[in-house]
């Protein structure tokens, strides 16, 4: 099931363009982020992901080869649209991602988690997200690890945008 666009869908996509993250090369600030979060949460996919009009891009990938999926299977479409984590404890048992080819085919996603990032502005942009081929729930822990990073990859957003300022 494709997630409905946000309210706030132009405002959102001008201020992703606004911090010309899209289609650049990896860095290291956000690398480091992505491997910290895959082993302190123990998944074996973790992704910097920017949501664009038709795609999920990565700045950032463990675990998972493609740069980027069609906007229509992305979960992280569906976790710009919260306010805090999003959760999906099985793919498989949810209907909105039950029959969504990360999860029948060969990636085969049961379990995904996404924070949302934000632009300088507030606008949700993206996620900082693990996902795992096992069903499974996050503790308060693991939830306040996923958190503090996402606040690491918010910082380095906006340190991004100031450095492509004049």
């Amino acid at each position: 099931m494709t997630a409905p666009l946000p309210d706030n869908e132009p405002e959102r996509l001008r201020a992703l363009r606004d911090l010309m993250l899209l289609d650049t090369s990896p860095e290291e600030r956000f690398d480091r982020v992505v491997r910290f979060a895959a082993e302190q949460l123990d998944a074996p996919i973790a992704l910097v992901s920017l949501v664009d009009e038709h795609r999920q891009w990565f700045k950032s990938r463990l675990g998972l080869q493609v740069p980027e999926t069609g906007r229509d299977v992305s979960f992280c479409a569906h976790a710009i649209l919260q306010p805090d984590v999003f959760i999906v404890e099985d793919a498989s048992r949810d209907a909105r991602f039950a029959g969504n080819p990360l999860v029948t085919g060969e990636t085969h996603v049961r379990f995904y988690a996404g924070a949302p990032l934000s632009a300088p502005g507030g606008e949700r942009i993206g996620t900082l997200c693990v996902l795992d081929t096992r069903p499974r729930a996050l503790g308060g822990t693991e939830l306040a690890i996923l958190k503090a990073l996402r606040t690491l990859v918010d910082e380095a957003i906006a340190g991004k945008n100031e450095d492509a300022s004049p």
